[in-house]
């Protein structure tokens, strides 16, 4: 399966993650997916998917049917029936019409049969966001210090002024408000990007900290967690 072509418009970058126990179907869909606008996470099997979900916000979730151990049609029901409405795209080998209302009985949102047209999974990602959008897409404010950051829009205030952002630096900040007082690594850190090596993540948290801390060599926000990576503490809103 090679993805290649597409193109979106995105008015910021939808979070999503992709379980696949299949490591090149896995690389392909994240290299496919981030040149059109979106951030993405990884995950081999259910439990890896369990705890990438663990206090981060995902738009959506791209989710294989047969994977060893739990099967995504047994993720996908424990989702459900723990109230999880994150919009699941399953996908799967197994085309025939008893398997796709067997996934979709599951709860999951939409369904498309393996070998795709790239184009036509682009267009089923973008139609689950849009039908998500009343539900999921609500302002919300981070707050640290005289810094307010609006995760939805990507905008950075402090002291009542604009403060710019990278396109990266936003990404971040959205991961790690995300996982608030959780030390995310710099590996998690730098898959979001795609291309980021995991060295130029110590760089981006070196920027963000000129930008939302009072003292930035002392930070009391943007915390380096020893051995663990890096978390934001936030105060309440």
């Amino acid at each position: 399966m090679e993805l290649t072509g597409g193109g979106s418009e995105m008015t910021e970058r939808s979070h999503i993650l992709i379980v696949d126990d299949d490591k090149r179907i896995r690389e392909l869909l994240r290299s496919y997916l981030v040149e059109n606008g979106f951030m993405i996470s990884l995950a081999a099997s259910a439990a890896d998917a369990r705890e990438r979900m663990r206090g981060v916000i995902f738009d959506l979730i791209i989710l294989d049917v047969m994977m060893p151990g739990e099967t995504g049609l047994s993720l996908a029901r424990d989702l459900r029936s723990n109230a999880v409405a994150i919009p699941i795209l399953m996908l799967s080998a197994l085309a025939e019409t008893q398997h796709r209302i067997a996934g979709l009985t599951t709860g999951v949102d939409d369904y498309l049969s393996k070998p795709f047209e790239p184009q036509e999974l682009l267009l089923r990602i973008q139609s689950l966001l849009r039908r998500a959008a009343p539900k999921n897409d609500i302002l919300r404010d981070a707050v640290f210090g005289d810094c307010r950051f609006n995760i939805a829009l990507g905008e950075l205030l402090r002291g009542g002024e604009a403060v710019r952002l990278t396109s990266r630096e936003k990404d971040i900040l959205r991961l790690l408000v995300q996982k608030t007082g959780e030390p995310l690594s710099r590996v998690e850190l730098a898959q979001s990007g795609g291309e980021d090596s995991v060295r130029s993540v110590d760089v981006q948290i070196n920027r963000l900290r000129q930008k939302i801390e009072a003292d930035p060599s002392n930070p009391k926000y943007l915390q380096t967690i020893r051995g663990a990576g890096y978390a934001l503490y936030l105060d309440k809103a």
